[in-house]
């Protein structure tokens, strides 16, 4: 099935008695089902892959943000 625009992402969280019937009607339904793991693969694969930032650039920022008054 394609994504298009029209489609609404949300996470369900649902008992573990309760998985085998939400995947058979998410697939009757010809939904999606993708969990955190997926999500993060995704992520990172579409990351950029040449990034003009060094590691202590990166630490930078982040002390920047953290111990920001």
């Amino acid at each position: 099935m394609k994504r298009h625009s029209l489609c609404k992402e949300f996470y369900v969280k649902i008992p573990q008695s309760d998985t085998v019937f939400f995947q058979l009607f998410v697939k009757k339904m010809g939904w999606t089902i993708e969990n955190k793991k997926d999500l993060l693969d995704k992520y990172i694969a579409s990351r950029p892959q040449n990034v003009a930032l060094t590691d202590d650039d990166i630490l930078g920022e982040i002390r920047a943000v953290r111990y920001a008054k």
